[in-house]
């Protein structure tokens, strides 16, 4: 059902069965794939485009020009895909010319306050807790959860299946598999709930377990771990996923707790 109350530019693409309810505001261009809710207050910004099933609550502003003083008005966008929730308050910002396009992926949950800048590129199955801050062109990797009011600076990198406690600053890239806590960010051992959650094996949850204590445990340095993972570990999906991340951070990932000890010790 479609509200009168809302304002929709006759220039949307409104999928069937959408819902929108009163005050809502669709702008010229957005597409809205089927089945979606709108709800009041909501506000939709050209070069927005919605998957199915999704969910937008109030206050939520999507497609909002970048808040970046290189912005020249370039055509950009936002892309959502299906079964994705963007609850209370959320700002999702357009593209600049770096990627011409801001990205949440398939089923994911954005939670209310949270905040994604211009460029970021988010996987499948991601949930960013209340007030989560990612700055522009943060990438984060399918199944990954971050916490209340984390944030993450410019430019950073977290993998797949990773968990990221709340109230934490992520200033270095974030490998897959892990969790990261404590002040600075750091390794404190693998998500592995989550791994089991999501159907890895016991052996390869301690598979991914051994390549982390070259990395983390056993005193190498980066390159000194990364040449004894491929030398000495069977090479595999999981391993390959993380030595290919770890490789090609720009800023460098996450270090050790300070104190050498670990979630797992």
């Amino acid at each position: 059902m479609i509200s009168t109350l809302a304002h929709i530019n006759p220039a949307a693409n409104i999928g069937k069965n959408v819902t929108v309810d009163p005050f809502a505001v669709i702008e010229a261009g957005v597409t809205i794939g089927d089945d979606t809710h709108i709800m009041s207050h909501a506000i939709v910004l050209k070069g927005v485009s919605i998957g199915k099933s999704c969910n937008i609550f109030p206050g939520a502003v999507i497609g909002a020009i970048p808040q970046d003083l290189k912005f020249i008005g370039e055509e950009t966008t936002v892309e959502i895909g299906d079964h994705t929730t963007i609850r209370e308050f959320v700002t999702i910002n357009r593209g600049t010319k770096d990627q011409l396009q801001t990205v949440i992926g398939d089923h994911c949950l954005l939670m209310a306050y949270s905040h994604v800048a211009h460029d970021c590129i988010i996987g499948d199955h991601v949930i960013l807790a209340n007030s989560v801050q990612l700055a522009g062109h943060v990438q984060i990797g399918d199944y990954a959860i971050l916490g209340g009011v984390a944030a993450a600076i410019q430019f950073a990198r977290i993998g797949a299946h990773t968990y990221i406690a709340g109230h934490t600053e992520i200033r270095k890239d974030v490998p897959p598999f892990i969790k990261a806590g404590r002040s600075p960010l750091c390794y404190v051992g693998l998500n592995t709930v989550g791994l089991q959650r999501r159907g890895f094996t016991m052996d390869k949850i301690n598979g991914i377990h051994d390549i982390y204590r070259y990395v983390y445990l056993k005193g190498l340095n980066i390159t000194q771990a990364l040449e004894s993972i491929e030398a000495e570990l069977s090479e595999g999906n999981e391993r390959n996923e993380i030595v290919n991340f770890i490789r090609s951070s720009k800023r460098g990932i996450i270090k050790a707790s300070a104190k050498g000890t670990t979630d797992e010790d």
